[in-house]
């Protein structure tokens, strides 16, 4: 007997539909895939040699389910996803396929985010930058780095050495007082 309620049994149910969905789903797009849930209860699917990231996440209404997709970093790290949809879970895995090639599609060509039927929002007119000029911007903040870390380096060694002559005399001096100070200790 379930005590904990139908809201429960329900979001058990639909987890476990969207793992089924997710499961076929990777078999479909991708030779190679890796299958993990979501904090939200979702579910995604990674497919590390394509770089790109397809998750299912529950929406309010029982069949729907909102399909997001991105890229996956250098790093390792997941993207914010740059393309997504609401999709009815009862189409069929064919449909559901098709509309998540047609997401990757989007996310690959690194075109404005994508968004389209209910999950439209405040970001879904935002223009982003093109692939083009985020390399480019990136370069150029590799070479102001680069520039910089050079002109420290150059400024280190236009410096006079670290332990100069007056150091010296400094360190000689307060060694004498300690050792002076021993000597007194000592003797009286």
């Amino acid at each position: 007997m379930d005590v904990r309620g139908d809201g429960v049994v329900e979001a058990e149910v639909m987890h476990t539909e969207l793992r089924e969905a997710a499961a076929e789903l990777g078999l479909l797009l991708w030779r190679e895939h890796t299958l993990y849930r979501e904090r939200g209860g979702g579910v995604v699917i990674r497919g590390e040699h394509v770089a790109r990231w397809i998750s299912l996440a529950p929406r309010g209404t029982r069949d729907e389910i909102l399909v997001r997709a991105g890229r996956i970093l250098d790093g390792g790290t997941t993207a914010p996803a740059r393309a997504e949809t609401v999709v009815s879970l009862s189409v069929s895995r064919a449909e559901l396929a098709a509309v998540c090639r047609r997401l990757l599609a989007d996310t690959a060509h690194g075109s404005e985010p994508h968004r389209s039927g209910a999950a439209s929002g405040p970001r879904a007119g935002a223009k982003g930058r093109t692939r083009g000029e985020r390399r480019s911007a990136k370069a150029a903040a590799r070479d102001e780095r680069r520039a910089a870390r050079e002109r420290r380096k150059a400024v280190r060694a236009a410096r006079s050495p670290h332990t100069s002559p007056s150091s010296w005399l400094i360190l000689i001096a307060i060694a004498s007082a300690v050792l002076g100070g021993l000597y007194v200790y000592l003797v009286a």
